[in-house]
């Protein structure tokens, strides 16, 4: 038996959820969450197999429960289940931690089937997920390229901190991070600012630093 915890903030959403898994005779939901917040508590107190969770929600959002579950010795698989089919957050979700990702539009032998898989180990996408286009791939290159220090300078910039303030959170030099601003700009081939927060934006990078 598949043990299940399903975090989403619609009710109705889940309860539909319920009845659709529990149909099958192979899972069993075993606690629900309304959020992040309330849905990593659940992981400290029930054992389970899978977690199918929605990206954003009202406390806190998907990158918080796959930090959660990335520090756990024994770690469930986790869905996500979005009403969004952004090549670019399917790829961020899977790259955090995630093993499979179904859109809400999908059909419900879907929803089935992708949490049968990855209980068993696999990667499952949905059919109506558009693969990446040459130019985002090219973009996630460039994303990737850069060091956890150059992301974390480019997460401040991309909240509007200035590069003295960038400095003084990261008790860097004014001039060192001068430096990694230039080359942050260089390696991701923008040359503004307001181009640095655009793109931080894309790859909701305030989030996913949450999880290195």
């Amino acid at each position: 038996m598949i043990r299940l915890l399903l975090i989403d903030d619609h009710p109705v959403v889940r309860s539909g959820y319920r009845r659709l898994l529990e149909l099958d005779g192979s899972m069993c939901v075993i606690a629900e969450a309304n959020d992040a917040q309330q849905g990593e508590a659940m992981l400290n107190v029930h054992a389970v197999d899978v977690v199918i969770s929605d990206v954003s929600m009202p406390e806190g959002d998907v990158w918080r429960v796959l930090s959660a579950i990335a520090k756990m010795q024994t770690a469930p698989k986790v869905l996500v289940c979005s009403m969004h089919d952004d090549a670019m957050l399917v790829h961020r979700c899977l790259q955090a931690g995630a093993q499979g990702f179904v859109t809400k539009n999908s059909p419900p032998d879907e929803l089935i089937a992708a949490v049968q898989a990855v209980d068993a180990g696999q990667r499952y996408i949905s059919r109506d997920v558009e693969p990446l286009a040459p130019s985002q791939r090219d973009e996630l290159q460039r994303v990737n390229s850069l060091t956890q220090r150059e992301r974390e300078v480019w997460r401040l910039l991309s909240l509007g901190m200035s590069a003295a303030e960038c400095a003084t959170a990261l008790s860097l030099s004014h001039k060192t991070v001068a430096n990694y601003q230039t080359l942050i700009k260089e390696k991701l081939q923008v040359s503004t600012t307001s181009a640095l927060v655009r793109l931080a934006q894309r790859h909701q990078l305030s989030d996913a630093l949450a999880l290195l």
